[in-house]
């Protein structure tokens, strides 16, 4: 069993920072029009999964953590939901989708 000594330690945490930065990868191909549009705000979202998965495991309490993870379940499904728009935009195509 591993120890948990940081928020870093946590499986869920590194993947969402793998997750920022393939939207960020994905985004940099957008028009530049929406450099400051749809782009931005998914990435602002995406930045938010992994940072309230931090700082709510920097909380004292088990309550304050489970909101901040359930802040960061909610940033996720933004990014779900801006993702769906900007294929349907064709800013992404199905195979990026993936």
């Amino acid at each position: 069993m591993n120890i948990v000594n940081s928020y870093k330690d946590l499986l869920v945490w590194q993947q969402a920072i793998d997750l920022t930065v393939n939207i960020y990868a994905l985004t940099s191909n957008f028009p530049k029009s929406e450099l400051f549009g749809l782009a931005s705000q998914i990435q602002r979202a995406a930045i938010s999964v992994p940072s309230n998965i931090a700082e709510g495991h920097a909380r004292d309490s088990t309550k304050e953590y489970l909101r901040f993870i359930s802040i960061a379940l909610g940033s996720l499904a933004e990014v779900e939901t801006q993702l769906v728009i900007a294929n349907k935009l064709q800013f992404l195509n199905d195979e990026m989708m993936k």
